[in-house]
């Protein structure tokens, strides 16, 4: 008591200041890590480092993306749910990526991104050679080279050492075309000297296809992916159909383009965000230039109507990132090389080649305004159970997070509540800074208070 008879209101003041200030950092600090993480800081060090010295069992959540979990664990998702794909419609890194680096001085495509595209290459081009070629274990170093300069250096350098080494040429085009005829020119070479490989043949034809799209050949590119996909019909996981229904949206085909759906819309098949979302869109397409909410509100909806309002309820809940980058809500970046299947990066990619064709059909963007969101009326909450596809996967964030930059603002689904260590270091902070304030105020009260507690 003699000690605290000998504090001056000063004293409390700075103790109260002080704590509102560490608070208040903390705070900040906790709301950053929340929204670049998904997580509390303070809650996942907790779990990870505190509760295995309590004695307790660590969450199998926090052991990672692809980690496998005892059978006694809880349910996760399937592989497939959580597997990384090869975006279809991947840009081209020297004559579309590069670009906008130069513009903008951002970097569009993650180091993670980057490294699946490099192993996708190195098992593409030379994962089936019995007996590698010198100027095939070039490329296979080149392909791993994490400086786009040194990747260049080495496809030259297996070109000296094999002027038919079409491998190289593809790196080219890939990366150092600036243009998409530059690049359209080194895959036609690659095309030349590309020999009976057929990884090298299929890569190389379909990146032809997509050069002819870019460039406006837009018939000739369509009669390409069909040639393709005849010429090679086992190779229905590469997604060629995908490439080939934005062709043919671009076209404005879309009897051709409902004729693909009915091939690969199929209860059997693996579902994207590209076949639920132009489903929807031919159906949407239909009934959207007459909608009126106002008038169907009064009257009903009709059976075609219903059929379009299904279908967007349907894409929805396969992707519900992508109304908001459609409906222009959130901002669109450029699309990353691989994509998540339900995450935020295929809503990307999906919106950064579709979005044209859902505003070419007229009135199609307001009758997805008027009821993507109904369909979260549908679903179950908690997410234990889907409705027409399996429960939302929970791995989406993580990788979301890794395949796109860190100046996009990652899509969750579902909305997180906010941590508890946040509303409490808020609640903390707001506290303190009342008790400085009163202290300022009226210190002789406080400090009598302060004694008296």
């Amino acid at each position: 008591s003699v000690f605290l008879n000998t504090l001056t209101p000063k004293f409390y003041v700075a103790l109260t200041g002080t704590s509102s200030l560490i608070s208040g950092l903390i705070l900040i600090f906790e709301w950053w890590y929340f929204r670049k993480y998904g997580t509390s800081f303070i809650e996942q060090v907790s779990v990870s480092h505190l509760r295995p010295l309590l004695g307790g069992v660590e969450s199998s959540s926090t052991t990672g993306l692809f980690a496998s979990v005892n059978g006694e664990a809880e349910p996760r998702p399937s592989v497939s749910e959580c597997k990384v794909w090869r975006n279809p419609l991947n840009l081209f890194r020297g004559a579309e990526y590069n670009r906008y680096t130069w513009v903008t001085g951002k970097e569009p495509l993650t180091y993670y991104d980057m490294n699946l595209s490099a192993q996708d290459h190195q098992t593409f081009f030379t994962g089936d050679t019995p007996q590698l070629r010198p100027e095939d274990a070039v490329m296979q170093k080149a392909w791993r080279e994490r400086n786009p300069q040194a990747r260049i250096r080495a496809a030259y350098q297996a070109i000296e050492m094999n002027h038919e080494c079409a491998a190289a040429y593809v790196l080219l085009a890939e990366e150092e075309a600036t243009t998409i005829t530059e690049a359209e020119r080194l895959f036609k070479k690659a095309l030349s000297i590309a020999g009976k490989d057929i990884n090298l043949l299929v890569y190389i034809k379909r990146r032809l296809a997509m050069c002819a799209r870019k460039l406006g050949r837009i018939k000739e590119a369509v009669k390409m992916m069909r040639d393709l996909m005849k010429e090679f019909p086992l190779l229905g996981m590469l997604n060629i159909h995908e490439n080939l229904l934005e062709a043919l949206l671009e076209l404005q085909a879309y009897a051709d383009v409902q004729a693909v759906l009915a091939k690969y819309d199929d209860i059997s098949l693996p579902k994207s965000a590209t076949i639920c979302y132009t489903s929807a869109l031919l159906k949407a397409r239909a009934v959207s230039d007459k909608f009126s909410p106002e008038a169907a509100s009064r009257r009903g909806l009709s059976t075609a109507e219903m059929n379009a309002v299904e279908a967007i309820h349907r894409a929805v809940e396969f992707n519900p990132h992508v109304p908001k980058y459609l409906l222009e809500m959130k901002s669109l970046i450029l699309p990353p090389e691989h994509i998540l299947k339900r995450g935020d990066s295929e809503a990307v990619a999906y919106a950064f080649f579709h979005l044209q064709h859902w505003k070419r059909a007229e009135g199609a963007l307001n009758l997805l305004h008027c009821t993507w969101e109904g369909t979260f009326r549908i679903i179950p909450y908690p997410l234990e159970k889907g409705h027409l596809f399996y429960p939302y996967p929970g791995c989406t964030e993580t990788a979301d997070r890794e395949l796109l930059p860190s100046f996009h603002e990652v899509s969750v689904y579902p909305k997180k509540e906010l941590p508890f260590f946040i509303l409490f270091t808020a609640g903390l902070c707001s506290f303190t800074a009342m008790l400085a304030m009163l202290t300022h105020q009226f210190p002789e009260l406080m400090g009598v208070f302060a004694k008296a507690v």
